[in-house]
């Protein structure tokens, strides 16, 4: 079937509250029978009413012929009259997701073959150390979602990396080197910016604190696992300062979001006096944004998640502004299966992808209640996927009716009126 003679005809979104009570996944159904996916994080009841009440006109416009470009160009133009940095953004992200999941279904390609084909046969992996309960359902909580970058410590158990790496990170760290895996990142010092405090000083008693599991995992292992910290955005100028001069002994892959990332000018600052790589950042959701920190010189490693900055077509176009730079880029995931499909596409065809991240419980234990597909991390790399589309689908039996947070928009009927 020709792409200019495919026409939507439904669009499903779903809060998969007991899964991922952040998660918004979207289904954009066809004339063709192709269903393509999609999902963005946070605010998702926002994001499916963007979806529904305002994008959903553009999709069914019988006289518009299926173009994921040109999709893209008119909604984000349109959002620009009011703001194009929250949940239109994250809505954006899903509907470009889903549409080129059906390019490539329609075409029989994965969408890494549409992107120009492959650069490498694998993807590199680092995992992040958080556990089965990061980002999703939290048993027990009033709030069963958390705030960001509040994740519990939590108890021991099966590949909570959280406790591990806070506990017992020489036998963690063991556990990835022995899998092949060549990084992890941490975020060992938020428990410092959660005191009354918060970012605007941290002890040097603290410092010393999230030190100990660094110093043990180097003192064991040597330099055979890159470490990667996290500091989402916590801490002020001075505070970060002193975490980068800490972490100097420990010859970090890179530092990311140590510094609230709400000034392009300190980042750039904090960037010349850490002494340590910086990347910048997932948190940065526009494309302008991303200019300003190229420009500004503010980071070494360009993180870039592709449900939160666009989709496919913005992460796209940000990595190779970032080539230009000869800055490599790291694609973000803690947040759906979806967003690590996403991310590996990419990576797949963009020569400057050095990393996608993961977390491995995720994937053993939260992922597989999400999609069709198992993804795997062999030899701390992720294959390219080969089913055309995304690689993957989100499981039917999500999308009910009865789901208290399932919402359905229709085409509207030929020659019927057009929605004002």
């Amino acid at each position: 079937m020709n792409p200019m003679d495919l026409h939507i005809t439904r669009i499903e979104t779903v809060i998969p509250t007991a899964i991922m009570p952040g998660l918004v996944l979207v289904r954009v159904h066809t004339d063709a029978g192709i269903v393509g996916c999609g999902e963005s994080y946070y605010t998702p009841h926002a994001v499916a009413a963007m979806i529904h009440d305002w994008m959903a006109r553009r999709l069914f416009d019988r006289a518009v012929p299926f173009s994921v470009e040109g999709t893209w160009r008119f909604l984000y133009e349109r959002a620009a009259n009011f703001g194009t940095q929250g949940c239109e953004l994250r809505a954006l992200s899903a509907i470009d997701l889903a549409l080129w999941d059906i390019m490539g279904q329609l075409t029989g390609q994965p969408i890494w073959a549409l992107l120009g084909g492959p650069v490498r046969d694998r993807v590199p992996v680092y995992n992040s150390s958080g556990g089965p309960s990061y980002g999703a359902r939290r048993d027990g909580h009033t709030d069963p979602q958390g705030w960001p970058g509040y994740g519990d410590v939590g108890e021991k158990g099966p590949l909570n990396d959280y406790w591990s790496i806070v506990n017992q990170p020489v036998e963690y760290a063991g556990e990835l080197i022995a899998s092949g895996t060549k990084a992890l990142k941490t975020w060992i010092f938020d428990f410092a910016a959660h005191k009354p405090n918060g970012g605007l000083h941290i002890s040097h008693a603290d410092i010393e604190t999230g030190l100990k599991p660094l110093r043990a995992i180097r003192e064991r292992w040597g330099k055979s696992i890159e470490i990667i910290l996290d500091g989402h955005g916590f801490f002020q100028l001075p505070a970060a300062l002193r975490i980068a001069r800490a972490l100097r002994e420990i010859d970090p892959l890179w530092l990311e979001d140590v510094i609230r990332p709400d000034c392009i000018d300190t980042i750039s600052d904090f960037r010349n006096k850490a002494g340590v790589p910086v990347a910048v950042s997932e948190m940065m959701v526009g494309h302008e944004d991303y200019r300003l920190v190229l420009e500004k010189r503010a980071a070494d490693y360009i993180m870039i998640d592709p449900t939160w900055v666009g989709g496919i077509s913005q992460t796209r176009r940000v990595a190779q502004m970032a080539q230009a730079y000869n800055l490599p880029v790291t694609m973000h995931d803690c947040t759906g299966p979806l967003t690590l499909l996403a991310g590996v596409q990419i990576a797949a065809a963009t020569p400057n992808v050095a990393w996608q991240e993961t977390v491995r419980a995720h994937l053993q234990f939260v992922y597989p209640r999400l999609i069709d597909e198992r993804l795997a991390i062999v030899e701390g790399h992720i294959a390219l996927p080969r089913r055309p589309g995304l690689g993957a689908g989100l499981l039917p039996e999500l999308f009910s009716p009865k789901q208290p947070d399932y919402r359905e928009s229709r085409a509207p009927a030929p020659g019927a009126a057009k929605a004002g």
